[in-house]
């Protein structure tokens, strides 16, 4: 199977990685039936795995593996959640993504895996006081069309 990511990519990710601080756990939602690119997310991610050790990847069936899913508030295939990793314990952070992450989307990617190692937002202390003020849950997306 051809690489998805040429020899000068893997080396920048691999020299973005050496700022890991704590191990980022990957988990990837497939679907057996109707999961338009799957494959194609799964061998990315396979790759980006493969730039260090700190970075796991573990791969689940939508359907198979629904608890899992629900835990994570997952509900759609292809799906990624960028978790922390603490021993067996998996850490919600919070970080998902639906669909293939490339063209710009991928940069978002390897930040997320950075963010996600540090255990921290980089919010700013007036973001975070405002955030603490909120009295229900807020539900933030961002979605983005390929150009």
């Amino acid at each position: 199977m051809e690489k998805l990511l040429n020899q000068e990519v893997t080396g920048q990710i691999q020299q973005a990685f050496d700022a890991l601080e704590q191990p980022v756990q990957i988990l990837f939602f497939g679907s057996q039936s109707d999961c338009e690119y799957c494959a194609e997310t799964l061998q990315l991610l396979t790759e980006v795995s493969e730039q260090h050790e700190k970075v796991f990847l573990s791969i689940h069936d939508l359907q198979n593996d629904a608890e899992l899913a629900a835990k994570f508030q997952v509900n759609k295939a292809p799906a990624i959640v960028i978790a922390g990793k603490d021993g067996d314990t998996t850490l919600d952070l919070g970080i998902q993504f639906s669909g293939i992450p490339s063209g710009y989307e991928f940069s978002t990617l390897v930040n997320d895996i950075l963010l996600a190692s540090k255990r921290d937002s980089g919010l700013s202390a007036e973001t975070r006081e405002y955030l603490k003020s909120l009295k229900q849950p807020l539900l933030m997306q961002v979605f983005v069309t390929p150009t």
